[in-house]
């Protein structure tokens, strides 16, 4: 928790704990506290801060899926100030990398480079991530029909990388040079995220089911707009966030019930729409695939908090909208304990 130093926020604190010493008077009547009771408030006001936070240090959020220099957070001073007030005490998150700089098709001709987000590369993430351990993981990534992508995701692997992501690249799904890199993430035992947009990223995701099968060691998470509007059976592929209720039985429900390997990252407006457009069904939701959902925010918010923070406005939503405790801590913080090895 944050402790505003400032004079009124420190007398709101001071009132809230003596109320009867604070009755409002007009202004040249209004009694001042006793040198006691000031001393007392304060120290009780420091001594319910200390134990929020010890509170929120045995419940804490993991985040799957965070950039350095995402849009106009550019310092790693904002990335850390933003972690920490969405995520609290004891909060990690995986730094996930762009690819390099290419003018190809796979790119779109160099529009989508920097993930389409102006998002720092591998030496980046891992520069940051082992200048604060405590804060950061890192992933490996590039562009995944470059000819030397395997061969550079592998150097990042091999220096502590947990995750080969975001793989957000202009080709089909099933495409020999995206299988490489499945195989690779299966050798490393360390976990692949594709980004799935129609026509636009990771194409052709009603035959990934083929990928899951041939690929049983690999394991996939999904994330973004075709990933997440295809929770509903009726869902229109032109939408990239639909709105009103859904019917069960889409395409990505059917995956996270037949294949154990895949798992969804409920990050971005995607995740957030998705859980916030029809409540009655989430909560159905998030407890038939409870073992299955990380949290991740992919909140590119310069606070951390607000209506602004789209990352903090998840968090709320699983919170509000999980079936019990258990499963929200499953979803924040316990099943990508298990997924990384924490």
């Amino acid at each position: 928790m944050y402790i505003d130093g400032s004079a009124a926020h420190f007398g709101r604190q001071i009132r809230d704990k003596h109320p009867a010493s604070f009755i409002h008077h007009p202004e040249s009547t209004r009694p001042m506290p006793t040198r006691r009771q000031f001393i007392t408030a304060a120290a009780s006001a420091v001594a319910g801060a200390s134990v929020r936070a010890q509170e929120a240090a045995a419940e804490p959020v993991f985040d799957i899926h965070q950039h350095t220099h995402y849009h106009a957070r550019e310092t790693d001073e904002q990335l850390i100030l933003h972690q920490k007030n969405m995520l609290g005490a004891g909060g990690r998150s995986i730094l996930l990398p762009s690819g390099s700089p290419q003018n190809m098709p796979s790119t779109h001709m160099g529009r989508s480079n920097g993930l389409a987000a102006k998002t720092g590369g591998n030496a980046e993430c891992m520069r940051v991530a082992k200048a604060y351990p405590d804060l950061f993981l890192f992933g490996a990534n590039e562009v995944t029909d470059l000819p030397n992508a395997r061969d550079e995701i592998e150097k990042y692997l091999k220096l502590g990388a947990v995750i080969i992501a975001e793989q957000k690249f202009a080709v089909e799904c099933d495409s020999a040079e995206n299988q490489k890199l499945y195989e690779l993430a299966a050798a490393y035992r360390v976990p692949i995220l594709l980004h799935f947009q129609h026509k636009t990223y990771n194409l052709g995701y009603d035959r990934f089911y083929k990928m899951l099968e041939k690929f049983p060691r690999t394991n996939f998470i999904g994330h973004a707009q075709c990933f997440w509007g295809n929770i509903d059976k009726n869902h229109d592929q032109t939408q990239n966030y639909p709105k009103g209720s859904v019917t069960p039985g889409g395409i990505t429900d059917r995956y996270l019930s037949d294949y154990p390997n895949i798992f969804a990252d409920m990050s971005a407006g995607s995740g957030l729409n998705a859980l916030e457009r029809d409540e009655e069904h989430t909560r159905g939701f998030l407890g038939r695939h409870q073992d299955k959902i990380l949290y991740g925010s992919d909140c590119a918010d310069l606070l951390g908090r607000g209506p602004g923070c789209q990352g903090a406005g998840t968090i709320a939503a699983i919170r509000r909208l999980s079936p019990d405790k258990k499963v929200e801590r499953k979803i924040l913080f316990e099943n990508s304990k298990k997924l990384f090895r924490l």
